[in-house]
């Protein structure tokens, strides 16, 4: 299984960006999927979390009002729409896949990763 992501780049802070991360195999479907980020000299952080089905989603109480995941199971994508960016929101941004299902905000539970894209937002 591979994943990977795109969309990442510079932007202005209040800017927004759509990342996108392709999966690749033919049980997409029946992974929950989840968006971490990881800043300069920090652990990696859980951002959102989606259901197989998408019907579902949990996200970081810090970013829950501006970033929102959604997924395409007939594209194998999933992906995280982030407006109203912040400084503090630059990091590497990866998307995993949890064989399971559980869609939570626990590293270990994610069976498969992505390389990262970077996001930075300037001030």
């Amino acid at each position: 299984v591979q994943l990977v992501e795109s969309g990442g780049g510079m932007v202005q802070s209040g800017g927004s960006l759509r990342l996108s991360c392709v999966v690749s195999g033919r049980i997409f479907s029946s992974y929950a999927m989840g968006w971490f980020r990881q800043a300069p000299g920090k652990e990696r952080d859980f951002v959102a979390a989606i259901s197989r089905s998408g019907s579902s989603t949990y996200n970081k109480d810090s970013v829950k009002d501006r970033f929102t995941i959604s997924r395409d199971n007939a594209k194998n994508t999933v992906y995280l729409q982030m407006n109203s960016l912040k400084p503090e929101d630059t990091a590497v941004y990866y998307c995993a896949a949890d064989r399971r299902g559980a869609g939570t905000r626990i590293i270990s539970d994610y069976d498969y990763w992505g390389q990262g894209t970077q996001v930075t937002v300037s001030s």
